[in-house]
């Protein structure tokens, strides 16, 4: 991922050998002062997925919020046969972890909220030691670790030396992870990107046309896809999303993977999600509160605003979804529908609203619902479809890359309205359409022509709507309804 690499590099760049910390650094470690040997561990080249937020705690008369960040490695504790679990959501992340505590102003934090934080990382090994070996000279730490379990110590007492502690000093909540963009509103760097939008958006419709085996109109809806985002919340409505179907793809997993590294390569955060009867019926996707260990069990869709969820469903193959597969279906159901995930506290459910972009591939129409659907029409056939596909990555300029990558992230970030004239016209133009053929159009069609018109103006930089993107999406739409209906005349049996 482009954003990692990216951090990284500035990251080693700016920080001075002496004071940095890396989990490689020959420290005396707490495993050392029970006589055990442990590798270090290894930061991995990728870390997508979000920080999952722990529950707060007092401390004190100060209180604190621990947000675990993401590592994947299981370590064992020393004197436990169960080995450390770093609630990390993605399954199989790795890399390093740490415990970030703020003093002030937790409040304002909420789930899954991306942040960048400067504090004082500490290894000190005295924070791994439990309640029942503290004396006196440990009366600092929280008065309330008294009362926790094993369990709980276990949990928010890991070893300092694989789990450091981030004591914050200030931090800042990010609208986007993109390094390619400024972290502040910069006019002029927003005009200069603009002055060029209509080529840039050019060339990435040239490209994922090309990525799409020839299908342009496909191409189109996939970059109104990746701009979209939820910007405001009507009742329990939310405005802005567009999750896309791309129906009709070739079951073949050297496409679809190939499609996810497309995206993953110009996106800020992304997961790909092999719909398999394995991975339903037994992942967990929703986040569950853990009452033994006191804390909340991360999960799959505990994700940042914004990240690409890309839900393969060509993987999936015939056979029964237990319990927990029609769970999974559910929250992805809900995730897509509603924008939020139900996270489970055994007697009760709580609704966290969220903001992830979802793209659905399938071969026929997905079993998930979705905003569009755009069933898709290859106009090439290489030989070799890995070749194609990769060939098509490495052909890319990385100063285009760039380009593409500061597009969808910044267009994200953009305006929008609708002037007195232009929604007045399209009031009178919805009327004459129903006056013609009542049955062309409802009023679920109009808001749906309203979100492509939306993302159409908004893929071009203008930040209002213009008779002339109205005209365009309506073709837009009419293109993509006689393909479906062709299609449903082809497979009379899809709904």
């Amino acid at each position: 991922n482009f954003v990692v690499h990216t951090y990284a590099c500035e990251s080693q760049a700016r920080v001075s050998p002496s004071t940095s910390y890396t989990p490689c650094r020959h420290k005396r470690s707490y495993e050392e002062d029970e006589d055990m040997d442990m590798q270090p561990s290894k930061q991995k080249d990728q870390l997508s997925g979000p920080p999952g937020i722990a529950e707060s705690q007092t401390s004190g008369d100060s209180k604190r919020l621990e947000t675990e960040a993401p590592s994947g490695q299981s370590n064992s504790l020393p004197g436990c046969s169960s080995p450390l679990d770093l609630n990390f959501p993605l399954p199989g992340e790795k890399g390093p972890a740490c415990l970030v505590k703020m003093y002030e102003d937790w409040e304002s934090v909420k789930v899954n909220d991306m942040l960048e934080v400067y504090g004082i990382l500490s290894v000190d090994p005295v924070l791994s030691v439990l309640n029942e070996e503290r004396d006196g000279t440990s009366s600092f730490l929280d008065t309330m670790d008294c009362t926790e379990s094993a369990e709980e110590q276990k949990v928010r007492s890991p070893p300092a030396s694989l789990v450091p502690r981030l004591h914050v000093l200030l931090v800042h909540k990010l609208e986007h992870n993109n390094p390619l963009l400024p972290r502040l509103a910069d006019q002029s760097f927003v005009s200069s990107f603009l002055s060029e939008v209509t080529s840039v958006r050019a060339e990435l419709l040239g490209y994922l046309t090309h990525v799409l085996l020839g299908d342009s109109l496909a191409a189109e809806y996939l970059i109104l896809h990746l701009i979209s985002t939820v910007y405001a919340r009507h009742d329990v409505l939310p405005l802005g999303k567009f999750t896309l179907n791309l129906s009709g793809c070739p079951r073949n997993t050297a496409y679809t993977e190939n499609l996810y590294r497309v995206i993953q390569n110009i996106v800020p955060s992304s997961y790909l999600l092999g719909m398999t009867l394995h991975n339903m019926n037994s992942l967990r996707l929703v986040p569950q509160k853990d009452y033994t260990a006191n804390r909340l069990v991360s999960s799959v869709l505990q994700l940042a605003r914004n990240t690409s969820l890309f839900l393969d469903e060509t993987v999936l193959e015939q056979g029964q979804l237990d319990t927990a597969g029609v769970r999974n279906i559910t929250a992805l159901g809900n995730l897509i529908s509603w924008q939020k995930v139900d996270y489970d506290f055994n007697y009760h459910r709580m609704e966290f609203p969220c903001n992830i972009n979802v793209l659905i591939t399938s071969e026929g129409r997905s079993l998930l619902p979705s905003d569009c659907l755009v069933h898709l029409q290859p106009q090439l056939n290489p030989p070799n479809m890995q070749e194609y596909l990769s060939a098509l990555q490495v052909s890319l300029l990385p100063s285009l890359l760039n380009k593409f990558r500061v597009y969808l992230s910044l267009l994200r970030t953009m305006e929008y309205s609708i002037s007195e004239e232009v929604t007045k016209a399209v009031e009178d133009d919805f009327v004459e359409m129903r006056k013609n053929d009542p049955q062309s159009i409802s009023g679920e069609d109009l808001h749906k022509l309203l979100v492509v018109a939306r993302l159409l103006s908004l893929s071009v930089g203008q930040t209002t709507l213009s008779r002339e993107r109205w005209t365009r999406a309506k073709h837009l739409e009419t293109l993509r309804k006689n393909r479906t209906e062709q299609q449903k005349c082809v497979n009379g049996n899809e709904p």
